[in-house]
């Protein structure tokens, strides 16, 4: 949460060095993971004394809640838009296509979030778990009812996101990997991944 309280709107000054620090700070964390990070160094990469820093934010801890929340909502987007009245393989389709989406334009914030994870979400677990756990228990109960229905193939549903997820934050997470050990493959990574993940899903859930 900002420091600066009350209702009185931000100007634009503030909410310009508002979003100058929470960039900052995703770039810090994405790189140097939550223990990793300071409140100091957040201020130097923001181009800001570290005072100024915490007249917008009381501390480190305030700024990577901030940008957990953040990316929970980017993260959660492409999974809320799975539509129960689709077709169910297109549904799930279009969700893998959003996923590689996440990864090519928000790889900070992918990496970001993979980190906090990692660490244990310190102080933090119900603050993303729950949002999570309500929409992921949504969706699992969508893919249940199209495998009763018999309109995909009889998987299980939670192994079906899981290695969704997998496979589509690999190419941000990883891309340091994947352009040392197959730089070939690198530059035109996403295309590749989409044409291959779509096929390969199409063939596990057509009936």
């Amino acid at each position: 949460m900002a420091r600066m309280a009350g209702t009185k709107p931000k100007t634009r000054i503030q909410r310009k060095n508002t979003e100058q620090i929470l960039g900052a700070a995703l770039e810090v964390f994405a790189q140097h993971g939550s223990s990793g990070a300071s409140i100091n160094l957040i201020a130097k990469t923001a181009g800001l004394t570290t005072p100024n820093l915490l007249y917008y934010f009381e501390s480190k801890d305030a700024i990577r809640r901030e940008l957990l929340a953040r990316t929970l909502q980017l993260w959660m987007a492409p999974l809320n838009m799975l539509s129960p009245h689709g077709e169910p393989v297109e549904e799930i389709c279009q969700y893998i296509r959003r996923k590689l989406d996440i990864s090519k334009n928000f790889p900070k914030e992918s990496k970001f979030f993979a980190n906090e994870i990692l660490s244990g979400l310190p102080q933090s677990k119900s603050e993303i778990f729950g949002p999570l756990k309500e929409l992921y228990n949504a969706k699992i109960a969508v893919l249940e009812d199209w495998i009763q229905a018999g309109r995909i193939a009889p998987v299980d549903p939670h192994h079906l996101l899981y290695s969704i997820w997998a496979t589509t934050q690999h190419y941000a997470d990883f891309d340091v990997q994947i352009e040392e050990i197959a730089p070939e493959k690198a530059k035109d990574r996403f295309a590749d991944a989409e044409a291959f993940l779509i096929e390969m899903y199409r063939k596990l859930l057509t009936v």
